[in-house]
């Protein structure tokens, strides 16, 4: 019961409203003090915002090293998520990621991973100089969606590579597609590997029985959880969550290597008040937007031609669980990829989605959406196929290439290079990124061979609008490739 009760405290939240009726005249940073000295940000922004945005002094603790409100927020966090401790992040869950590989993994060791990871898994391996062990998730077909790993294939990937030191697994993927995590992890630590996770859209997981399991629940080593997706809190702001033996000491001086020293208290502030009423109240607040998505994703298989799927797709494996949340739509039977319905949505429906891609669309779906927003979404789909159906013949079928790995990110992205037009690089070895973003999946990531395949994938994406990032040149027409490697 204590423990419970004690939820109801939001430590840093209390401290700093504690330090403004202190009225403490400040001669240190920010320079803007407490909003004075910059009378239209204060205008746009919000007295009441600009009060708070204060640096790290005695009575408010200090992110690097935290030994009074902070600590006692990240153990009220960790207490929320079932975890043995949870690290504040103010650089986002792509820093969060980052901390987790380079805690498992040194120069040269290995780690197994999906290949459909976020950009920061693959930037992770860039820094740490770790060696990805790629386990290709299966591709519906039908929905051109990668999957969740198989346990059969990260089994064969732990035989032929026993000396990895960690496998890291999506959770959900952004289709809200899970892997069987919990087989997963067993089979992990029965070969002395440590489980990080992927939770940056699995939030909700934690504080609603009626979602598939989370990374802390399974006993993962360590999750990276974006709180500002489902959780409510300040976009850029996130968790990190460790379990088992995993060093907390040793965890805090990898995040500390690069995450900013000067930890923003509005981040900060976000992450305790919403963590006090996920606890407080998650189970109720899931249940109305597992309701809302479930009410949403029927109205939209009455109109016909789209398909927004759901735990139908179940197969005990690659789908082992799916996430009820995520308003997921497949649009390539009205002959419209999901990136021109992404569009057309946005353009002359004012309703901004989370993304489109080739063959889907993803509306984010949470407790601040109303009843009537939803109908809107909804009629919205239902008006788009009646102006812009059209035959889906000559539409991509799948998304996932399966990629030809030849050099670990490390050595790829720091070796000499050359820069081709695009349309010349096949054969070559690609030094940089290619993705769309959102999801944020790379397409080609440093170390990969360039094919034709994907070259064609990359020019259908840019042709249908999907906004294309990664590489050096900002209009995605030239890639670096790797010199003398044909």
């Amino acid at each position: 019961m204590n423990s419970i009760l004690s939820q109801d405290k939001a430590p840093i939240m209390e401290a700093l409203n504690k330090y403004k009726k202190m009225r403490v005249v400040p001669f240190d940073v920010p320079g803007h003090k407490r909003g004075r000295g910059n009378a239209e940000l204060t205008a746009f922004l919000g007295e009441n915002c600009m009060t708070v945005d204060v640096n790290s002094m005695k009575p408010l603790d200090n992110l690097i090293h935290p030994v009074s409100v902070i600590r006692e927020a990240e153990n009220l966090a960790a207490e929320a998520f079932g975890a043995k401790h949870a690290f504040f992040m103010v650089n986002g869950t792509t820093s969060a990621v980052q901390a987790m590989v380079m805690t498992a993994c040194k120069a040269g060791e290995k780690i197994i991973m999906p290949r459909n990871v976020h950009r920061s898994a693959i930037n992770a391996l860039i820094l740490s100089g770790a060696i990805p062990v790629y386990v290709n998730p299966g591709v519906n077909k039908e929905l051109g969606i990668p999957l969740g790993m198989a346990v059969e294939e990260v089994k064969q990937a732990i035989i032929e590579h026993p000396d990895a030191k960690a496998i890291l697994i999506n959770n959900p993927t952004y289709y809200g597609i899970c892997s069987n995590m919990e087989a997963i992890t067993d089979l992990a630590h029965q070969h002395g590997m440590l489980v990080l996770v992927d939770e940056a859209h699995g939030t909700h997981f934690y504080f609603n029985d009626n979602l598939p399991a989370s990374a802390m629940s399974v006993g993962a080593d360590m999750a990276a959880v974006s709180m500002h997706k489902s959780g409510g809190s300040l976009t850029q702001s996130s968790l990190l969550l460790i379990n088992n033996d995993v060093s907390e000491g040793y965890v805090r001086q990898i995040i500390n290597l690069t995450q900013t020293t000067s930890g923003s208290y509005l981040l900060m502030s976000s992450l305790d008040i919403s963590r006090k009423n996920l606890a407080l109240n998650g189970q109720d607040i899931f249940n109305k937007v597992i309701g809302m998505a479930q009410y949403t994703r029927e109205e939209i298989n009455k109109i016909g031609g789209y398909y927004a799927f759901s735990e139908e797709l179940k197969n005990g494996d690659t789908i082992f669980d799916f996430d009820t949340t995520k308003l997921s739509v497949h649009t390539l039977d009205i002959g419209l990829p999901g990136i021109e319905v992404y569009d057309i949505l946005r353009d002359e429906y004012d309703i901004q989605i989370e993304f489109g891609d080739i063959g889907n669309i993803l509306a984010y779906i949470s407790v601040g959406d109303r009843h009537l927003d939803l109908e809107r979404l909804v009629a919205a789909l239902a008006e788009i196929k009646r102006r812009y159906s059209t035959d889906k013949s000559g539409l991509f079928d799948h998304e996932y290439i399966k990629p030809q790995v030849v050099l670990t990110p490390q050595e790829a992205f720091y070796a000499s290079k050359e820069k081709l037009a695009m349309d010349r690089s096949a054969g070559r070895v690609s030094s940089e990124f290619v993705m769309a973003y959102p999801p944020g999946i790379p397409i080609l990531a440093p170390g990969e061979r360039i094919t034709e395949e994907i070259l064609n994938y990359i020019q259908y994406c840019k042709d249908k609008g999907s906004f294309m990032t990664g590489t050096e040149d900002l209009k995605i027409e030239n890639i670096n490739v790797v010199k003398e490697f044909e």
